[in-house]
């Protein structure tokens, strides 16, 4: 038996990456239907995997939605309590034609394993189960307590998971979280992320005639949904890339001046952005850099433009009905519930006539989140990065949503640390998605760590007492 966490990892690469493979096979599609069987068998490959890791109290449980995988291991009295979250889940694969390997069947290229869901989530959601492996094999035992929460709705914004974490608030009650999902910010250096974006998403849908017309009978004599529609999306923006919905930007928090000089301090370079992008030029919202426009300012998206004939060749019609996707990423001092409601209502009361509009808001909104720069985990993940980099993490907030930091806050009290190993560049959401194999070992490695210190290191409440507040 290996002596350490550290060799059995070292001795087992082979079988521990062709684990992370299995994983990624399964296709676990939680926004489509289709694919219910496919979430089912990847809640129930993340409870075995556990249980083979040497946790035996595992559960599957049933939400409204998709289930929850929890586990614990509560073997280290007297040591701190981390709630570990992460999700199975994934994104779906379109467009399937941009793939240069089949999104479900990962492929390994010079270091980088591609497939749908390597980087978000199931790649880092993988490193904890295969550290709780090694920790078990070789000691017996993990340094402190744990408890597991990997759900299947992340990707369509939980939105059943405050109920189940309300509901299971005794069994879920840690000191913080430590969440496997929030990716760095790049691939060359390590960073900390102190916060993320709010969301809300909606449909529109434009209504026309009871079915698709012949355009040469009809054309002229009825509107056109998809025209309404473009009317419609159009007007969602002002000339200057504002949002043009009346109170959009009510309550946002400007960033301030210690805020434009952290940032500052990071080197960003936005014609480098503006190139690996590869657009002609960046655009957003006048008087903001871009990383105060995707840190600080909230933003208006159309996620998804449909309706009419769209396969090969044309079809002369006017199509009966249009679709849009939307979606806005908040900022912290806007509240979901309001945003949705003013977005709503802009697009409700827009007079077009010959068309009836039909406003669908989602469910599982969420605020955005901050976490006090002060609080033991961040500085517990800040060393363990500056000792497995051998360099000072950058400071960063997050573009994007992670529903379950303000439901963690807001129902448990207590705070996430984001210690994922993808990256922003990684492609997640997009084709071709990958996660570097490097940055398993890495993260592996670092996970280790992290458990092994977070024994002997300061709780919030513990600095609380002393008059010292993180949270």
């Amino acid at each position: 038996m290996e002596p350490t966490p550290e060799a059995y990892i070292d001795a087992h690469r082979e079988p521990i990456l062709a684990r992370l493979l299995d994983f990624l096979r399964i296709p676990s599609v939680s926004t489509d239907p289709a694919h219910g069987a496919d979430i089912t068998a990847a809640a129930n490959w993340v409870a075995a995997r556990l249980r083979e890791a040497g946790i035996m109290a595992v559960e599957v449980l049933k939400t409204a939605g998709h289930p929850v995988v929890y586990a614990e291991w509560l073997g280290a009295p007297g040591r701190p309590t981390l709630l570990v979250y992460g999700h199975y889940d994934v994104q779906p694969p379109d467009p399937l034609d941009e793939w240069r390997s089949a999104p479900f069947s990962p492929e390994i290229r010079e270091g980088r394993i591609y497939a749908r869901g390597a980087s978000d989530d199931k790649g880092p959601m993988f490193i904890p189960l295969a550290v709780a492996e090694a920790f078990l094999a070789t000691e017996g035992r993990i340094p402190v307590n744990l408890k597991f929460l990997i759900e299947g709705e992340e990707e369509i914004g939980s939105p059943h998971l405050a109920e189940f974490v309300a509901r299971h608030a005794d069994k879920l009650a840690a000191d913080y979280a430590l969440s496997a999902d929030g990716a760095m910010w790049r691939p060359t250096e390590p960073s900390l992320t102190l916060g993320s974006r709010g969301l809300v998403a909606l449909d529109l849908e434009i209504r026309g005639a009871h079915t698709d017309l012949h355009s040469g009978r009809h054309g002229g004599a009825v509107r056109n949904p998809l025209h309404a529609l473009a009317e419609l999306v159009a007007g969602l923006h002002r000339a200057d890339g504002s949002v043009a919905v009346p109170g959009f930007y009510d309550g946002v928090e400007e960033p301030n001046e210690a805020d434009r000089r952290q940032m500052a301090q990071l080197g960003f370079d936005e014609e480098a952005y503006r190139a690996a992008m590869g657009v002609p030029a960046l655009y957003g919202e006048e008087g903001y850099s871009t990383l105060e426009r995707q840190w600080y300012r909230p933003t208006l998206e159309v996620n998804g433009l449909y309706g009419g004939y769209q396969g090969v060749g044309s079809k002369t019609v006017v199509p009966s009905v249009a679709h849009a996707k939307i979606t806005c990423r908040l900022a912290p001092g806007q509240m979901p519930d309001e945003v949705l409601r003013r977005v709503t209502d802009h697009l409700r009361i827009q007079a077009l006539t010959g068309v009836a509009t039909k406003v669908s808001p989602h469910a599982g909104g969420a605020p955005a989140y901050r976490i006090n720069a002060a609080h033991p985990g961040l500085r517990l993940a800040h060393d363990v990065l500056q000792h497995l980099y051998g360099t000072e993490p950058a400071v960063v907030l997050m573009g994007g949503t992670l529903p379950i930091s303000d439901i963690f806050h807001r129902v448990l009290g207590i705070d996430t640390i984001y210690f994922s190993f993808s990256t922003a560049d990684e492609d997640f959401h997009a084709p071709n998605e990958f996660f570097r194999v490097s940055r398993l070992w890495e993260g592996i490695a670092a996970w280790i760590d992290f458990w092994r210190r977070a024994s002997e290191y300061p709780l919030p409440s513990e600095l609380e007492e002393a008059g010292n507040p993180c949270t």
